[in-house]
């Protein structure tokens, strides 16, 4: 399915990229995957496309053709890498998918510029689809990125806060991950024709279905395998980040919360700091507390999935993704 989803948008996503000025398009070239630092081809991983599979299978599914929908499968790609582009800048992370980061290779000006570039021509590629309702997509895709910033921008301050609340912390999940979704689902049911109560449903499954995965992701920051995730093992620990299970672990009253408490408001943790860390958040419940979080969101997005009344066939990709997004390993 993802592979259906990759060789669907790739040879639009690469004809929207190489539209771009010479610098960028190099950046953002090899930041998706296609060539090294030097712009000769190589086959490096390109990410998922859990996003454009996302848009392809609601258009799908409210009975539209999802080539109809390559546009905003393009567009909510382009976004999303946009955000990874700046989220490595602004984190400090040295690696993704694998590879060095493209701030660590070109610069962080360059990369934060080659992150705004392909911002810009998400729209473009958006208003230039030809839909008749880009003026109203348009707008949806606007209002997503506007609060994928807040969750983004809350993420950064919560760094420099000794506290921050639970529903603080979930607040920013649903910007930063769950609004992205949203809109992926949302604007492939409308290019595929579906009324605008039914692109509301598919809104709420994806926004429903993102949180979910920011909560798999969380987990993943800290106990994930470097050689699956790409990034090292205790990263989100190491970098002090107030994700989903910290928060909880760190609010939940308990010896172990009381413990990480005070392991985070020293120096960054380092070595078996790291390992301790990780073991005060499981021994808070934060770890089991995470997952369960993540299953209930899966049968509420469920839910509103079943709502819109889907196509069969494609409703049971969107499913089984769905699950894979909620119980992954990379």
């Amino acid at each position: 399915m993802l592979a259906w989803s990759r060789a669907c948008v790739d040879p639009a996503l690469r004809a929207a990229v190489d539209t771009l000025p010479g610098a960028l398009r190099q950046i953002a070239g090899y930041h998706l995957g296609w060539w090294d630092r030097d712009g000769r081809a190589v086959g490096a991983p390109g990410g998922k496309a859990i996003r454009p599979a996302l848009v392809l299978l609601s258009a799908e599914a409210v009975g539209g053709d999802p080539v109809t929908a390559l546009p905003a499968a393009v567009a909510v790609e382009l976004v999303h890498n946009f955000s990874l582009l700046h989220d490595d800048v602004m984190d400090g992370d040295r690696t993704r998918r694998h590879r060095d980061t493209a701030w660590t290779v070109y610069g962080v000006g360059p990369a934060i510029l080659a992150g705004d570039a392909l911002l810009a021509l998400a729209f473009d590629v958006l208003a230039g689809s030809g839909h008749p309702a880009s003026r109203e997509e348009g707008r949806l895709m606007h209002a997503a990125v506007q609060e994928l910033l807040d969750g983004q921008s809350a993420d950064l301050a919560f760094e420099s806060r000794a506290e921050v609340e639970l529903r603080e912390c979930l607040g920013m999940a649903q910007g930063k991950t769950g609004a992205l979704l949203g809109c992926a689902c949302a604007l492939g049911a409308a290019f595929g024709g579906a009324s605008w109560d039914r692109v509301g449903r598919f809104r709420e499954f994806g926004e429903r279905l993102g949180l979910a995965f920011q909560f798999v992701d969380d987990l993943l920051g800290i106990w994930g395998d470097p050689s699956v995730t790409g990034k090292p093992v205790h990263a989100d620990l190491r970098q002090r980040k107030k994700s989903l299970p910290v928060v909880a672990a760190l609010t939940s009253g308990t010896p172990a919360g009381r413990e990480l408490a005070a392991l985070y408001s020293g120096a960054p943790p380092s070595g078996a700091d790291l390992v301790r860390a990780a073991e005060l958040v499981a021994a808070a419940g934060a770890r089991d507390w995470s997952q369960a979080q993540a299953d209930d969101l899966l049968g509420q997005a469920l839910h509103h999935l079943r709502a819109a009344h889907p196509v069969a066939a494609p409703a049971a990709e969107l499913t089984g993704l769905a699950g894979l997004v909620t119980r992954r390993d990379r």
